[in-house]
């Protein structure tokens, strides 16, 4: 049953949130820290054991020069460690060998993808094409290891007890030098192809005239399982993907890519991406047994995707995909300050309900919630499964665009919905959703959130009952803020 729409919050030409308050979220953390958290509201769950891990920029200026856009920021990864009770904060900066240059230069030495220059106009930036692995975008643990990932590079390898960043590493010769690991990883929680043992799916993107996608599987321990390639017409701009016990799915965005000004230094990588709108989305269905050649493909109307929330097979000739969705992609303008943003004038992520016909090719979609969303989590064990409830990042209002403020809970099945809010002056990003270890039931668990809180220029963790959303469990005050992030994991260690 796809949900009926309720009215939670009731719609105003009043604001949410001050815009001031949410540029504050965008200031550097430069100092890494070391620390039990002591001042708490409420009581962490007993049996809440683990570590969430953060990754995002965490440095928004080098050297006094400011970052052009967020994304081209230093990946800081944040972990808090849950033990009887108790918790324990800790930071540290990838020391990518980017980072290292810069920090000791006491400036910007590389171009970013989304317009960062460096500092000497366009004779300094012609023709330097050579990218700093930023390790900004997401931190799994996997095979023992706790990864550090950016979608463009190589994964940076982290201790997961003090972060200290041991170097790139290339997954035991899996990959090689110059070859992407993307931040979107993947794990089946029970592979029909491994005798319904775990596994890690993850892919790489090499973009061109044509685009390859690189597939490739992991065991528990690490070892490759599986690897495969598949080109697709045309460049491709593909940062999520979602799979099924069969298929490997990628929505290839309707985008297009001049690199001239690039090349000239004009503009960033990432500027010189296009949306096309009007165009189709073409979808990819590649299949994860390598000896199945049937790779599908669809056209389907869905503007612009960067996040997938799942995938499932509901019957032999029938996969389900939930995405969230925009109705256009503004480009990024190299004359503007991301902290100015209007939101009014932006279209807001949606979430929506494609449903694919594997024998006649057809698709439908549906639009599930019409509120503005972003960072879509379920409960681990459904990945790929069918599933009943989905937690996201939500604007506070019903409508409209706006910056993330709350969580909301939504109940696929019986169409009921819940939501969290910080609002006015608290921001947040991506729900972590953690079952509990003796649970028996989908929702049973708990959300954690990590929200902004501009009225003490500082981070909180919030800890939500993931079956009950009515007040926090607990609220864990940090010393300092952490700037908006990208993604993380929940990981026994």
């Amino acid at each position: 049953m796809i949900p009926t729409q309720s009215l939670e919050t009731s719609q105003s030409s009043v604001l949410s949130y001050d815009p001031k308050d949410w540029q504050q979220g965008y200031r550097s953390q430069p100092n890494e820290y070391d620390y039990w958290i002591e001042d708490i509201d409420g009581e962490i769950p007993m049996a809440l054991e683990g570590t969430l891990f953060k990754n995002g920029p965490g440095l928004l200026e080098i050297g006094g020069q400011p970052i052009h856009h967020p994304f081209d920021g230093d990946g800081m990864v944040s972990a808090i460690q849950f033990t009887q009770g108790r918790a324990h904060y800790r930071n540290r900066y990838v020391r990518t060998q980017g980072y290292l240059a810069e920090q000791q230069a006491g400036k910007i030495l590389h171009r970013g993808v989304f317009g960062t220059q460096k500092p000497g106009g366009l004779l300094a930036n012609m023709f330097d094409l050579k990218l700093k692995n930023i390790a900004n975008t997401q931190v799994i643990y996997w095979g023992g290891k706790l990864l550090a990932l950016w979608e463009a590079a190589e994964p940076h390898r982290l201790d997961p007890v003090t972060l200290e960043t041991m170097g790139i590493d290339y997954l035991e010769g899996i990959l090689q030098p110059g070859d992407a690991f993307a931040a979107h990883p993947r794990i089946d929680p029970a592979s029909a192809l491994d005798g319904g043992q775990p596994c890690l799916v993850n892919f790489s993107i090499k973009p061109g005239l044509s685009t390859t996608i690189n597939l490739y599987e992991l065991a528990t321990d690490g070892r490759l399982l599986r690897k495969r390639a598949y080109t697709v017409p045309g460049f491709a701009f593909i940062h999520d993907f979602v799979i099924t016990p069969r298929y490997c799915i990628f929505f290839q965005n309707p985008v297009s890519y001049n690199p001239f000004p690039f090349l000239l230094g004009w503009a960033g990588a990432g500027e010189c991406v296009q949306f096309q709108s009007g165009q189709p989305t073409q979808v990819i269905m590649i299949p994860r047994d390598p000896q199945d050649k049937a790779i599908k493909t669809f056209e389907v109307e869905a503007g612009f995707v960067f996040h997938h929330a799942n995938a499932f097979e509901q019957q032999e000739d029938e996969l389900i995909v939930d995405s969230i969705c925009y109705k256009t992609l503004p480009g990024v303008d190299p004359q503007a300050d991301f902290r100015d943003t209007n939101f009014a004038d932006l279209d807001p992520g949606q979430l929506w309900r494609f449903t694919f016909n594997l024998e006649t090719g057809t698709a439908q979609s549906q639009q599930i919630e019409p509120r503005c969303l972003e960072f879509p989590a379920i409960h681990p064990a459904h990945m790929g499964r069918s599933y009943r409830y989905l937690y996201l990042g939500a604007a506070h209002d019903l409508q409209g665009n706006a910056p993330l403020q709350g969580v909301l809970k939504l109940d696929l099945e019986a169409g009921d919905r819940q939501i969290w809010s910080a609002a006015p002056r608290g921001f947040t990003g991506e729900p972590i959703f953690v079952p509990h270890p003796q649970g028996t039931q989908e929702d049973q668990g708990w959300v954690l959130i990590l929200v902004y809180d501009a009225s003490h220029h500082r981070s909180d963790l919030v800890i939500l009952d993931a079956q009950n959303f009515t007040a926090p469990m607990a609220r864990l005050h940090l010393k300092h803020h952490i700037p908006y992030g990208l993604h993380g994991t929940f990981a026994a260690v």
